[in-house]
């Protein structure tokens, strides 16, 4: 990695002490306070259990983010400006540290660790160990896919599994199968996300915050607690990330990526997402994780009959600005109305996963229509701002 220009660092982080702030040192103070048995007690007491999950996974993530940030700085583990890369200065790429500090905190001082869940952090602690080492020093594609594979791997050999189809012995390799495909694409389709300031993190809000209204409504309370976990930390983190027109300070990098999105696609793996048939509960995180299949499926179709990748290997190790927010990007002139169109894409979808829970089979194939016509739409959009 070449050096850096330290005038690119920003002075507030420059020394060793300047990133202790008021602001974190009462972020840190909170949580501190939160972590206080009798305190979680208080809050159990009063019904407020999920208050306090939120309350420190926020506090938790806005106290280490700067931190990282020192961090990165001090020792150079930076993302250095690029031809493919859309930022001008050198930013710390540490924040998934940060994030899954708060995150994990924030289940463990609460207990929200049930059998099932064990699996799904310790297959999403590797992943996060592997995008660190490969934030730090690029590792190959090859080594990353099987590291996902292997953490798929854990949550299948738990009893994690899809049951869209029947049981059987082809039905319960179809099931095992399909979570591989699912909790793969999803953790590579959000990775992919990461690349405007704030956009990632704050689809993780919105993800979780869909997952979290539907686990409720079910009596999931512990699904229901990780998505505010995962809430919390993503609105900890999201000041330092989404500045406006400021660039970010700290990226999530591939590590808090991969996390989120491994983490978020097991979930949906373990959630019943609705009492009526199988297919209206498998279609309910489809819609809520619609923009993520919406953007690999483009991607790939594309890249494959423009020629620009003859094999997986291919796919793997292409890195180019042809994703979603890219491409609106080009189709709308600005970044941050990049990144607000998919914001609301992605609202509209989880709207429609909603209603889509309640629904008959009639209204859950005209909801599923509808959803194809938003995705259509901004197709559109896409091919006019590339015309143009």
């Amino acid at each position: 990695m070449k050096a850096l220009d330290t005038e690119l660092i920003p002075p507030f982080y420059a020394t060793t002490w300047r990133w202790i702030t008021p602001v974190v040192s009462g972020a840190a103070l909170g949580a501190i306070v939160l972590a206080i048995p009798s305190v979680r007690e208080f809050f159990q007491l009063e019904g407020l259990r999920w208050l306090h999950i939120f309350l420190f996974a926020f506090l938790g993530t806005g106290a280490v983010t700067p931190l990282m940030v020192w961090i990165g700085h001090r020792w150079n583990l930076v993302d250095i400006p690029a031809d493919r890369r859309i930022h001008v200065t050198p930013t710390p790429r540490l924040g998934g540290l940060a994030l899954y500090a708060g995150f994990v905190g924030s289940i463990l001082l609460n207990s929200i660790v049930p059998d099932w869940m064990v699996a799904i952090l310790v297959a999403g602690s590797l992943l996060l160990i592997i995008g660190v080492l490969d934030d730090i020093r690029e590792l190959p594609s090859a080594v990353k896919l099987i590291g996902q594979l292997l953490a798929a791997g854990l949550v299948v050999a738990s009893g994690k599994v899809l049951t869209l189809f029947p049981a059987g012995v082809l039905g319960d390799a179809a099931n095992i199968l399909l979570t591989f495909l699912w909790i793969v694409g999803v953790t590579n389709a959000f990775n992919f996300f990461d690349g405007m300031d704030g956009l990632a993190t704050g689809l993780a809000v919105l993800m979780a915050g869909f997952m979290g209204v539907v686990a409720f409504e079910t009596n999931q309370a512990w699904l229901g607690w990780l998505a505010i976990a995962m809430i919390g930390a993503g609105l900890g983190f999201l000041p330092y990330n989404f500045r406006g027109t400021r660039p970010a300070v700290i990226f999530l990098g591939d590590g808090g990526s991969t996390f989120i999105g491994f983490t978020l696609a097991c979930l949906a793996v373990k959630g019943n997402w609705a009492d009526s048939s199988p297919i209206v509960s498998f279609s309910n995180p489809l819609l809520i994780f619609g923009v993520l299949i919406y953007d690999m499926i483009h991607i790939t179709v594309e890249r494959v009959i423009t020629g620009k990748v003859k094999s997986v290997r291919e796919w793997l190790d292409y890195v180019g600005k042809d994703h979603l927010h890219h491409r609106l990007e080009r189709a709308l002139g600005s970044r941050q109305a990049s990144v607000t169109m998919i914001f609301l894409f992605t609202i509209c979808l989880g709207l429609a996963a909603l209603a889509l829970r309640h629904a008959g089979a009639m209204e859950a194939v005209l909801l599923l229509i509808q959803a194809g016509l938003i995705a259509a739409m901004i197709t559109v959009l896409e091919i006019s701002g590339r015309r143009r």
